[in-house]
């Protein structure tokens, strides 16, 4: 679904009459003013699956930015703008079909969050095992001994009796018994693919979605993964994905329209011509008898 149809941004001529006003105030920043018109990017047509290609300061982000805000999409972190840029925000109009029930903002700002979240569940973890490791000890040694069934009071008796005995019975070893008690816990975080699972943990319904450089914090394989899971997201359910990126991987998905920011004037391009592609295509051919 393209729920996002076209974004518009200020003319040039806006933007100077804008400049010359607030040169009156205090700002020493203009950003994300005079940002596009050297690029001579005004209307961005958007189709199901949008990246913006482009190096450092090439903007690619900046747009991404002004079009979550436009649309009111929820951020998961904080976003460090400028004094002018809900004013530029305001002045940019867009054409859309419709929005779904929600928009988001993914950044990997959002992927660090989480992978702190993990490894303090992780250390977490690690205490209750070691705590389980102790009491299975004791109950072998006969520290901690089983309360007979007809004297127990309370909940907390019924759980001690339940687990003297899961540790007695001969179904369980030391590492069973204590993998069974932390498993539940440990599926999401075991693998450490974080950051892959974030992004799955997120796009799981139909949505129009912003990716700031998912690839900043995923290796290749996990490009990979991603790349193919928003391709199937996006043909088997109603989702829209505008990412910034500079990565081949996510670049060379199938249908997606690819802007080339460096360009001037920006245009759509095939993501095969695109400079960093061709690079990666060169360094390679370069190499080419060394994969032989």
């Amino acid at each position: 679904m393209v729920y996002l149809k076209k974004f518009i941004l200020p003319s040039d001529h806006a933007e100077i009459e804008v400049i010359k006003d607030e040169k009156r105030t205090c700002f020493n920043t203009f950003y994300p003013f005079k940002i596009f018109p050297p690029k001579e990017l005004r209307a961005v047509e958007l189709d199901q699956i949008t990246m913006f290609y482009g190096g450092n300061g090439s903007g690619k982000s900046t747009l991404i930015n002004v079009m979550a805000r436009k649309v009111n999409a929820c951020r998961y972190s904080d976003f460090n703008d400028a004094p002018l840029f809900d004013k530029f925000v305001g002045m940019c109009h867009e054409e859309y079909y419709r929005y779904p029930r929600g928009s988001f903002v993914l950044t990997s700002d959002d992927v660090f969050n989480y992978s702190l979240n993990a490894r303090s569940v992780n250390e977490k973890l690690d205490e209750k095992r070691d705590r389980l490791f102790e009491r299975y000890i004791d109950v072998h040694h006969g520290i901690i001994t089983n309360p007979e069934m007809g004297k127990l009071t309370d909940l907390d008796d019924y759980e001690r009796w339940s687990e003297v005995r899961e540790i007695l019975s001969p179904k369980h070893s030391q590492s069973s018994y204590i993998r069974k008690r932390v498993a539940r816990d440990v599926d999401l975080y075991s693998n450490g693919e974080t950051a892959l699972q974030y992004f799955i943990d997120r796009i799981d319904e139909d949505a129009l979605y912003f990716l700031d450089e998912p690839e900043n914090s995923l290796s290749i394989e996990r490009q990979i993964e991603l790349a193919e899971y928003i391709t199937a997201s996006a043909r088997a359910t109603r989702s829209q994905f505008i990412i910034a990126t500079h990565s081949p991987i996510f670049l060379s998905m199938k249908n997606a329209m690819v802007y080339n920011l460096d360009e001037c004037p920006a245009c759509v391009s095939k993501w095969t011509d695109l400079p960093n592609v061709r690079k990666y295509f060169e360094f390679f051919m370069e190499h080419r008898e060394e994969f032989n």
